[in-house]
């Protein structure tokens, strides 16, 4: 039970009787719930555990109790970043307290009662950022001790940077010379082209080619794939039918200018930017260059074209990311498969780092959807492939358990689909060995990230794939025709360079809805990359269309 305003009115004399006798200038009346007395670091850290108990209990439902458990919590936290993560938690609550529990907040209650006034200037001026600055700048004066004074709310922050604006000023962050040149290139057409407007298309049966996939993460890797990536020539498939399509892109006749960040350092092309009036930056492409970034932070607001390890994620209140993710493209894959009532998936990876990140990122994914547990192989190189064809040895549906560190959801023993992670001549080798180890009655649904669909692939190809499906970007899974055509016009054939093209494309729409890219769920694009929506972090997920061989056909999956 709270303490009785008597009580605190007693301490409050009790105060004042020291400063006459004592001379003591400052002296604050402390709460029962604030206690000052100094402890050692383990007292600290159980006691920070204690808080943070109370603030589990309440399971993100608006209590006093726990808005009481992180003030006191905040001064026991050791990192800076514990202590964003604490003031972001007691500002999310505090936003939804009913006027019946800011009642309840007793007067002597000076943390609890400054961040209130906090929310009044907020919530009286979130629409004009320039109020909202003068106003918080007044209320750290009157409230220098809060915590908040040193260390704002994220969601704070974000208010009260300027607006980007519907017509951003943009400049283009990409490796223009040396060895990503041609990666720069592709998604500087794509940027280009979408200021000018793209062609319409109806989702009208379509000729169009698989392309060639990198062969790896291509952002993770740019620099050591551009040798593996050209000299591909296309064979055209039939797409029988599509119900997809990319929106319009948006109207902005701003100069654009294009950075080339090869060699060059994040910190002075990022004042340069500002110097010359640029509002927004698109771009970096290379991860380092993103991850300087977001240590550094940024003068202006930015849109990166590459995405840190979740672990190195942060709140950035003027930094969102945009990638061809190969992590979302698995989660994609086992929202799909969940859906379509697949009970125990195999993941087959390469057996290296990326294959063991893709498996864990589907794995993360299937346990989000309700699934239990993951099994995982791993396979070598071709060659390796080959010779355990030649002996006549099959891949069996076991595996070892993806570790997610997730709670597991119940599953049953059966493996009843493989999400298979490999290139066309991988695929080609292991689709057999698969069939050669089990039975025609228990054959399991097979799915395949875009890494397989590669041009070149003719019609044997396509009947010995046959029911196999695949996730693949809309532009290159029949949305829209006549782009299509415009992208295979000026990238001269080059298929390798389609998914990055679309890239450009989608990242002119993410720049021109930039102040709704930090608030989850404000923005769903149809873009030419897959279906653009923003998560936590202003992280911006990609949801891939399906497609299927069937009878020598590429057709949307059933």
């Amino acid at each position: 039970m709270r303490p009785s305003i008597f009580l605190h009115l007693k301490k409050g004399l009790i105060c004042t009787a020291m400063l006459s006798t004592f001379a003591l200038s400052g002296c604050q009346i402390v709460s029962d719930y604030f206690p000052s007395t100094q402890k050692t670091p383990e007292q600290s850290t159980s006691d920070a555990s204690g808080y943070q108990a109370i603030i589990d209990a309440a399971q993100g439902k608006p209590s006093l109790e726990a808005l009481r458990a992180y003030i006191s919590q905040e001064p026991l936290l050791k990192t800076a970043a514990e202590r964003q993560v604490n003031i972001d938690g007691l500002w999310k609550m505090l936003t939804q307290l009913t006027p019946d529990q800011i009642h309840g907040i007793g007067a002597e209650e000076n943390i609890l009662q400054g961040w209130v006034d906090l929310l009044d200037i907020y919530q009286n001026n979130q629409d004009d950022p320039d109020a909202l600055r003068a106003g918080f700048n007044d209320w750290k004066m009157r409230y220098s001790n809060n915590p908040g004074a040193a260390l704002a709310p994220t969601q704070l922050i974000q208010a009260m940077l300027p607006r980007v604006g519907n017509s951003p000023k943009i400049a283009l962050f990409l490796p223009m010379s040396g060895q990503g040149k041609v990666f720069g290139q592709a998604i500087m057409q794509g940027f280009m082209d979408a200021q000018k407007g793209i062609p319409q298309g109806s989702a009208t049966p379509a000729r169009t080619a698989p392309q060639p996939s990198s062969g790896n993460d291509v952002l993770d890797q740019i620099y050591a794939e551009v040798a593996n990536t050209a000299g591909d020539v296309p064979t055209d498939t039939d797409i029988v039918s599509s119900s997809l399509q990319i929106d319009a892109t948006p109207v902005n006749t701003q100069t654009i200018k294009v950075f080339d960040t090869t060699g060059k350092q994040m910190p002075q092309l990022l004042e340069q930017a500002k110097n010359e009036g640029f509002n927004l930056v698109v771009g970096p492409l290379l991860k380092n260059d993103v991850q300087t970034i977001a240590q550094m932070g940024a003068p202006v607001s930015v849109l990166a074209l590459n995405e840190l390890d979740a672990n190195q994620l942060q709140p950035r209140p003027n930094l969102c990311y945009f990638s061809l993710s190969p992590e979302d493209e698995a989660q994609n894959a086992a929202a799909y498969m969940r859906a379509q009532g697949k009970q125990m998936p195999l993941v087959l990876v390469p057996a290296n780092a990326f294959g063991d990140r893709i498996a864990k990122a589907f794995a993360q994914g299937w346990q989000s959807k309700g699934g239990g547990t993951v099994l995982m192989q791993t396979f070598g190189s071709v060659p390796s492939l080959k010779e355990s064809i030649n002996r006549g040895a099959g891949i069996r549906m076991t595996g070892t358990l993806v570790n997610t560190g997730n709670p597991l959801g119940e599953t049953s023993d059966a493996i009843d689909s493989v999400y298979i992670v490999a290139t066309r001549d991988e695929l080609t080798l292991i689709k057999p060995m698969i069939e050669m180890a089990i039975s025609s009655r228990s054959r399991p649904a097979l799915y395949t990230s875009s890494r397989s669909n590669q041009a070149g692939s003719g019609a044997d190809y396509r009947f010995e794939m046959d029911g196999v499906k695949f996730s693949e970007i809309p532009l290159l899974a029949g949305a829209n025709n006549n782009l299509r055509k415009q992208a295979q016009q000026k990238l001269n054939n080059d298929y390798s360079l389609f998914r990055l093209y679309a890239m450009g494309i989608d990242a002119w729409s993410l720049a021109n809805s930039y102040d709704k890219l930090q608030q989850a769920g404000q923005v769903r694009i149809n873009g030419a990359s897959g279906t653009l929506s923003t998560q936590a972090n202003c992280v911006v997920f990609r949801e891939l269309p399906w497609l299927q061989f069937k009878q020598g056909q590429v057709v949307p999956a059933q």
